[in-house]
């Protein structure tokens, strides 16, 4: 099993950016998906972006164009820019890997981070 650990967050004022990293280790992620995933309270976890192992990314509607997740094989690292930042973004935002990680599975069968607190407020 692969310990992941999450950084970066904070709080930000609307249309502000954040950075996101997710440490890996344990294991050897190079040729896993990672993705990352947020859950606002109260609400369901939802996927927001994955990488495959071959640095293929995809995103969900709400954060394409925002948000660029990029990773760090040499590292073992994962990271999410985020950009012009919106209130409903507030949530706690996880990374996860697997071998195969589909967004629209939040509760698939991977390993996750223990989550990093993103608040946008003004």
């Amino acid at each position: 099993q692969v310990q992941l650990k999450e950084s970066g967050g904070g709080s930000v004022q609307p249309h502000g950016s954040l950075k996101l990293s997710c440490a890996a280790s344990g294991g050897v992620v190079k040729f896993y998906a990672m993705a990352w995933f947020r859950q606002a309270p109260g609400q369901e976890r939802e996927g927001l972006a994955v990488i495959d192992g071959d640095g293929i990314a995809t995103y969900t509607g709400s954060v394409q164009g925002r948000f660029t997740i990029s990773r760090d094989d040499a590292k073992n690292t994962l990271s999410l820019q985020m950009s012009d930042l919106k209130p409903e973004d507030t949530a706690t935002y996880f990374c996860a890997t697997a071998p195969f990680i589909r967004l629209e599975w939040p509760s698939g069968n991977y390993d996750w981070g223990q989550g990093v607190n993103v608040t946008v407020t003004s």
